[in-house]
């Protein structure tokens, strides 16, 4: 491969691998800080920040104010755990 080239990935045909998974991380909003740390750690790329839904913004936050929470695709999570080690709040824990 050439320096500097770029490996192009059809999402679309890529297998649905989170049926690997033994346990999977679940969030708990309350915990999330919005930091961001799990995401660049997660070896298989499936975590993102999106916006807070009414149920998971904590009482007598300013509307508009509330951080990001993590999202993960349970479609390619494979359950490693990485992200609960790496949060520095311990927002992510591992379940059946």
């Amino acid at each position: 491969m050439e320096k500097g080239a770029i490996i192009k990935h059809d999402q679309d045909k890529a297998p649905k691998t989170g049926d690997w998974r033994y346990l999977k991380p679940e969030i708990d909003a309350s915990k999330c800080i919005g930091c961001q740390t799990c995401v660049p750690h997660c070896p298989e790329a499936v975590m993102e920040m999106r916006k807070r839904i009414e149920t998971e913004i904590a009482a007598g936050v300013e509307p508009g104010k509330e951080k990001k929470i993590v999202e993960i695709d349970f479609e390619y999570c494979k359950g490693c755990g990485v992200c609960t080690q790496v949060c520095p709040v311990k927002a992510i824990v591992m379940k059946k």
